[in-house]
This record gives structure tokens, sequence and C-alpha cells, in this order.
């Protein structure tokens, strides 16, 4: 119970990562509070984890509605300990059919990838970092991705923006940490999201190899070609090393990236 009566706010935390890091705090006895753009699955989130927790519905892209959802978490809680800037996502789909990869990205699809990924977290730290002081000591937990650290010719406006994460996570630190809150950035290798699901789907259709595989096996034969581990990355993971860093026994840690990925940047160097 590292985390014995802390106040969290979690965003993205309906499912996925942003509920593996949620049950992670919640086990180690913090209160947390679920901010996602689906409010209903945010509340049956919270629900789940027990009595006590908070689910909110709001687009923390948007500065005004981000503060807005933090107050009601800090007024829920009377206080607030711990910041994990989890809601962000990836979609292919916003390029042309044709061109070179770059040159089929348009700008809406830059611009959601911008809004999604970097602003909610801008938009959201501003909002909590007044609460944050008020704590003896309080932490941020930026969850990014290795695509911040790998160059993706796929998706470059997804990752130029979990890139952009971890360059404010280093910033903040400096700025916070006379203020004794410490900023940590996580980035996930490998988890089975919606997201990969609909990718690997992709995959099968393009490999005939893949072809009598669902896409779920698809996926582990991307994680055992790609990890020296062999072994996919679960939202529990991300969660354990969050709860970690919030905790006293991560004191004099801020400022850090830390990649939780199997040892995919080892494999791809």
């Amino acid at each position: 119970m590292r985390l014995k009566d802390l106040a969290a706010v979690v965003t993205g935390g309906a499912r996925g990562i942003g509920a593996g890091v949620a049950r992670c705090l919640v086990d180690d006895g913090a209160h947390v509070a679920l901010l996602d753009i689906d409010g209903e699955e945010a509340e049956r989130t919270a629900a789940e984890l027990g009595s006590g927790h908070l689910g909110i519905g709001a687009d923390l892209s948007d500065e005004e509605t981000a503060a807005a959802a933090v107050e009601q978490a800090v007024a829920h809680f009377g206080r607030l300990d711990i910041l994990v800037n989890n809601a962000g996502g990836g979609n292919r789909s916003t390029a042309k059919a044709n061109g070179p990869p770059f040159t089929r990205v348009q700008q809406e699809g830059w611009d959601e990838h911008m809004a999604i990924n970097l602003r909610t977290v801008f938009a959201v730290t501003k909002a909590a970092i007044p609460h944050l002081t008020r704590q003896n000591g309080a932490s941020i937990v930026n969850v990014s991705s290795i695509a911040g650290l790998l160059p993706d010719p796929g998706m470059p406006a997804y990752a130029a923006a979990k890139a952009a994460a971890l360059s404010l996570t280093r910033s903040l630190a400096l700025e916070l940490g006379p203020a004794n809150i410490r900023v940590n950035a996580i980035c996930p290798g490998l988890l089975y999201t919606r997201a990969w699901k609909l990718l690997a789907s992709n995959i099968q259709k393009r490999t005939p190899a893949y072809a009598e595989m669902d896409a779920y096996e698809v996926f582990l034969k991307v994680v055992k070609s790609q990890t020296p581990l062999g072994r996919e990355q679960t939202p529990e993971d991300i969660g354990k090393l969050t709860a970690f860093l919030c905790s006293e026994d991560a004191c004099n840690i801020t400022g850090q990236i830390i990649a939780v990925d199997g040892g995919m940047l080892q494999h791809r160097g």
C-alpha cells in the first residue's frame, strides 16, 4: 500500500493501458479519477475498481474542459497527488491513399494526433500543477510510446507527438523539481490494443503466411520477431511501473524515460 490515501487522476482511463494503470494504483492504496472522452465507460471502469473512485467524461484536448475535469476530481478527493497522462492514440486512416508515407499525411490528421497525444498532456498538466504543488511531494507520469523513441515512417504524426511528450517530460522535471514534483515518462512497447487489433488484421491481409491466423496470433508473431524477450507487454506492466514511480520508493527519480518494451529498443538498435 505504497500509495495509501493518495489521490490520482488517470487520463484515458476507461480501458486499455489507462484502466490497467488505475487498477495498479488502486491495488497500492490510491483513490483514482478516470478522465476519458468516453464518460460512460470511464464510470463503469471506476465502479469496477470499487467504491470511492470516479469516472469523468471530458474532451481533454480542450483546455477549459480539461481544467473543469481536474477541478471535479480535486473537489471529490480534496487533494491531488498523482497525475498520469495516458490519453492518446494513433490512426493511419487520416492519410491519403497515394504517395510516400509523409506526403500522405493531411493537416487534419496531423492536428488530430497532436491534439490527442500532446495537447491533452499540456491541458491536463497545466490544470493539475497548482493542486500538485500543495502536497509535500507529488508525481506526474506521462505515458508516451516506443514510437517516441524509434522512427516510424508509417505513423509520423503519432511518433512526433509522442516524442514531443518526452521532451515536455524533461522540461517539466526541471521546472517542477524545486516544488518536489517528480515527472517521468513510460514508453510502452507492443500491447494488444484496439488499434493493434486493426493493424494486425491489415498485416494478415497483406501477408499470405498469416492468412489462417487470427489478429491476435499475427500480433504475437510480430512481438516474437521484434522483442528479445519474445512476449507482449500488458497494461499491468505499465501500471506496476507507474505505481513505483509515484511512490516514495522512487523519491529521487525524475526526468527519466523508461521503455517497457521487452527489449525492442535493443533489437532495433
